[in-house]
């Protein structure tokens, strides 16, 4: 990672949302959304960029919110109220819900092995195992009033199990977080965050899941990110040991790839999502939520490596921006 001085930001900038524009589908999306946020998500700086706007190619949709918490607004907004398939973001209100009026000392140590190795891991099988004891989509029922989200729907008649069809917005993504920074019991707080700040590389699944956030920012963050519709992509950095649960892919799209006829029966379960969410900063400053990027299936993004590089600026809560390398995982399709 390259530190520039404030008088070169502009210009490295400037230059780096072009090469952002020339990109491919797949990582110009992906690169020009997490630019965005972090532009957005400078903390320190005195002067902080103008915020860069979202460069949406075709094929693509997206929904972006990025909060500054020092100021209480929001310096990012794209789609917001989109509703997405959550994917494995939907993890952080199992786990909330799991928590709710509970110490986390509290909790049987196989469920906080289980919260630990979900929220770090993104471990499917633990998520499958508290939905089917938790009631399902009752899950989602409490902790919408419980949060005041209105966009989030509990998953389709059609495919109840399936806890990765949960509706999804940006909006409803950045109260969650709020909610967890702000409101939360301070040991529920430091139970989540502090897991989400452990972040593992490789994933359960063996999905590389430090792209868009944790891939861009330098530390401090905590991150939850989602994916579906991909293969692993044979990720094989030290990952966390799963909970031991058989192996469930309930937040996989349907074999067939169909699309549902409002709340969640609406949303689409077809085309593969990437969604990459999270707080950054000193202070956990912004809250940076890239809630959904689709991609048609028939799109070509896969490289070599399996990883897009495309450079994006960043200020990862410093006091200059930095031109970092944006890593952009793109694994074959299943």
């Amino acid at each position: 990672m390259k530190t520039v001085n404030s008088a070169r930001g502009g210009r490295f900038a400037r230059a780096a949302r072009r090469r952002v524009v020339r990109a491919g589908v797949c990582a110009a999306a992906l690169a020009a959304l997490v630019g965005t946020s972090a532009t957005a998500a400078s903390a320190e700086a005195p002067s902080p960029p103008p915020a860069v706007q979202a460069d949406v190619p075709a094929g693509v949709t997206a929904g972006v919110a990025v909060f500054d918490r020092r100021t209480g607004t929001f310096t990012e907004q794209l789609n917001t109220a989109g509703q997405f398939r959550s994917a494995s973001v939907v993890k952080l209100l199992i786990a909330l819900d799991v928590l709710w009026n509970r110490a986390p000392d509290s909790l049987p140590a196989a469920d906080r092995s289980r919260i630990e190795s979900m929220l770090r891991g993104s471990d499917d099988a633990a998520a499958s195992t508290f939905w089917a004891n938790n009631g399902g989509g009752a899950i989602i029922d409490r902790m919408v009033p419980r949060l005041g989200l209105t966009d989030t729907a509990r998953p389709p008649s059609t495919h109840p199990g399936f806890w990765g069809y949960t509706a999804l917005s940006a909006r409803d993504t950045v109260k969650i977080y709020r909610y967890l920074l702000d409101s939360a019991p301070a040991a529920v707080r430091d139970h989540v965050l502090g897991n989400l700040r452990q972040s593992i590389r490789c994933a359960t699944d063996g999905y590389d899941q430090h792209f868009g956030i944790a891939g861009s920012f330098s530390r401090p963050w905590a991150v939850k990110q989602g994916w579906s519709g991909f293969s692993s992509g044979g990720c094989t950095a030290p990952a966390a040991t799963a909970a031991k649960e058989p192996r469930v892919d309930a937040g996989r799209p349907a074999g067939s790839g169909t699309r549902t006829p409002a709340g969640a029966d609406a949303v689409d379960l077809t085309r593969p999502a990437l969604h990459t969410t999270g707080v950054v900063g000193a202070g956990d400053r912004s809250i940076v939520v890239v809630g959904a990027v689709m991609l048609h299936r028939e799109s070509r993004c896969a490289s070599s490596d399996q990883t897009n590089r495309i450079p994006a600026m960043t200020a990862a809560a410093s006091t200059a921006p930095r031109l970092p390398t944006l890593r952009v995982p793109v694994p074959q399709r299943a």
